[in-house]
């Protein structure tokens, strides 16, 4: 089953990057150790997919080989920059796992974040830019254990 996963994971990042991934209303972003700044030791790793169905904003966080998450963002801040949290993904008590870790539609940004994101269109523009960026955060890697910049 575990094998499976893996494959399953490996296929749905091919297609994200391979696909038309940079189209208008698809956003993506591969997460791994390597991008975190500075670069988290993890054999773990992460696929962000957004999209953008008229108004609605909807994605799916894929994960693999890592525990103990406790949260997961999208940050405003350009590659190699860390930056405030805009809208929480994830959160709660710790969870191990491998496969979906969050998805669902993106309303709103969290009230009164970082980025000074005041409604999803914000959200929106600010994934179009390229200085967003997704992040990962385990209990072993609180400022993040995974990241990868939309595009």
């Amino acid at each position: 089953m575990r094998n499976l996963e893996i494959r399953t994971l490996v296929v749905i990042i091919a297609l994200a990057l391979a696909g038309p991934a940079l189209a208008q209303g698809h956003f993506t972003a591969h997460l791994n150790g390597a991008s975190q700044v500075p670069p988290a030791d993890s054999q773990a790793q992460g696929q962000f997919i957004g999209k953008l169905r008229g108004d609605e904003l909807s994605y799916k966080l894929i994960v693999a080989n890592i525990v103990n998450v406790v949260a997961a963002h999208i940050h405003c801040g350009p590659v190699g920059v860390n930056g405030p949290v805009g809208v929480t993904l994830f959160g709660g008590a710790p969870v191990s796992k491998s496969g979906t870790l969050a998805e669902g539609p993106i309303l709103a940004p969290d009230l009164r974040n970082g980025c000074g994101w005041t409604d999803v269109d914000d959200v929106i523009d600010a994934l179009e830019s390229g200085d967003t960026y997704i992040n990962v955060h385990t209990l072993q890697h609180l400022p993040g254990e995974i990241r990868g910049q939309v595009k």
